[in-house]
């Protein structure tokens, strides 16, 4: 996958005047953009195009942005860049709950844009040759980006393999919700609380033997987040 010039970007919005500026903005960066007014167009772009990242508005006509993404992520781990006025806590909590890995407010700046699908591109093309960790039954090959349960694959979206490495690489010391938020994130996510909680959710789900009493992820209580590695 290509991290800068010739990513291929789908753009999904009903509206022609953001589908046209965004095309212009992004072709004059170097990327290729393919467009989808619909929902079920878009799903089945991303199957036959295979982009490097999905910019997805929330208000389309056909399916919500959050189905989009639901549909998408049964099979896809390409990035999703969610890009909606609706700009609620509730709704980015939807977006990010639903497999999105970002969400940016209409209107919003070039540049911010720009910021963030390099960092959605560099999420879902970093390879990494460091070891591979074990504990108990959960097991990470980084050289792979595979992880496993009791042997078995465990299907993380890029933003949820990121933030489990970050965990991993220090793993046994207490991170803060900062520290997180820059390592997966990137400066300038300080405040994204919304987005760490969604995803160490997220994540609990996915590797926890029971995510309500979570044992491999531990929360230190206004602090952050801990990988355990011994009891």
């Amino acid at each position: 996958m290509n991290t800068s010039k010739g990513a291929r970007i789908l753009v999904v919005d009903d509206e022609p005047a953001i589908r046209r500026f965004l095309r212009t903005v992004l072709t004059a960066h170097g990327y290729t953009v393919f467009e989808a007014a619909r929902g079920d167009d878009a799903v089945s772009q991303v199957s036959a195009q295979r982009p490097d990242v999905i910019v997805l508005d929330l208000g389309l006509p056909d399916m919500d942005g959050v189905q989009v993404t639901r549909v998408v992520r049964e099979w896809s781990q390409t990035p999703i860049v969610i890009l909606s006025v609706r700009g609620g806590e509730a709704d980015k909590i939807a977006a990010l709950d639903a497999g999105a890995d970002d969400y940016l407010t209409k209107p919003f700046g070039t540049g911010e844009l720009l910021a963030r699908l390099r960092v959605a591109l560099r999420r879902g093309a970093r390879t990494t040759s460091e070891p591979i960790f074990v504990f108990e039954r959960l097991r990470m090959d980084q050289t792979k980006r595979v992880v496993t349960i009791d042997g078995k694959p465990v299907p993380l979206t890029p933003t949820e393999y990121d933030l489990l490495r970050a965990l991993v690489n220090d793993a046994g010391k207490v991170l803060t919700h900062h520290q997180l938020l820059r390592a997966v994130w990137g400066v300038g996510y300080d405040q994204e609380m919304h987005m760490l909680r969604v995803n160490i959710s997220n994540l609990r789900k996915k590797i926890e033997p029971d995510a309500a009493r979570p044992h491999y992820i531990v929360t230190e209580p206004g602090v952050g987040y801990r990988l355990r590695i011994i009891e």
